[in-house]
């Protein structure tokens, strides 16, 4: 991110802070219905005092990690399969599509019936919830390559594998980041879900325990960690992608 950009979105994200303190102090005057970014902070050294707040982090740090490592595994490795095989992907389609448009949220309570409250369930539903924008964009990605590219690498002797790693795979990838982009952003909602209707401890099991005694200093917390995960891992991909298409940021920055 080029320097005027990134003083933008900071000036932004502190204009917008104050602005919420201001709201919390001088128009609501109630903590109950809305704290304000000093209670926030104030609730955070409190619960990281008492060691709360490390051991929701690591709980769904630790479902996040495996639930979207394993959907990022199997949407990658699916959509290959199906981007490789017409009949494969035309006994597979309606099931993606019929699963993709499912709430899988509502699904929650199913799985911690049939798995507990443990870790298993929690991995299940945020696997679920992330795999299929992966799977779909894989999809696309390699399925929209330019066939002229492929027939110019076969002409030179390419093989299958060759065309895939040389053509197909970095043709895809922005497809491929960006379905990985949006299975983060379900992933999270997979981890409060799965958390709300089972859990010990995780940030979904904190807002959930602080919204039924009205702490909405809590629930702030627990959404902010949530959207900083976010960011911090979307970030990761986009220096990904650059580490990977280096070629894209060349083009980008011709336009």
């Amino acid at each position: 991110m080029d320097r005027p950009a990134l003083l933008r979105g900071s000036v932004s994200f502190i204009v917008a802070l104050i602005g919420w303190e201001f709201v919390a102090r001088f128009v609501v005057h109630n903590t109950l219905f809305l704290a304000g970014p000093i209670a926030v902070v104030q609730k955070a050294v409190e619960l990281w005092g008492t060691g709360e707040l490390q051991k929701n982090i690591g709980a769904s740090l630790t479902e996040f990690a495996i639930g979207f490592s394993l959907s990022a595994i199997v949407g990658i490795l699916g959509g290959v399969v199906l981007a490789n095989s017409r009949k494969t992907r035309q006994y597979v389609d309606p099931w993606v599509s019929m699963m993709y448009a499912t709430p899988l949220i509502a699904l929650g309570p199913l799985f911690i019936l049939w798995m507990g409250v443990g870790l298993t369930a929690k991995v299940a539903v945020i696997f679920l919830t992330a795999v299929f924008p992966i799977l779909i964009n894989t999809v696309a990605g390699l399925s929209s390559t330019d066939p002229q590219l492929i027939e110019v690498a076969r002409s030179y002797g390419a093989a299958r594998m060759q065309v895939y790693e040389k053509v197909r795979f970095p043709a895809a990838l922005p497809f491929i980041i960006a379905g990985l982009r949006l299975g983060v952003a379900r992933a999270l909602v997979g981890i409060v879900v799965a958390e709300f209707f089972g859990a010990r401890a995780g940030i979904g099991f904190m807002i959930f325990s602080a919204a039924q005694t009205f702490d909405s200093a809590s629930v702030f917390l627990g959404v902010i960690i949530l959207a900083v995960a976010g960011v911090v891992t979307v970030e990761f991909l986009k220096w990904l992608e650059v580490r990977l298409a280096p070629w894209r940021v060349s083009a980008e920055a011709t336009d």
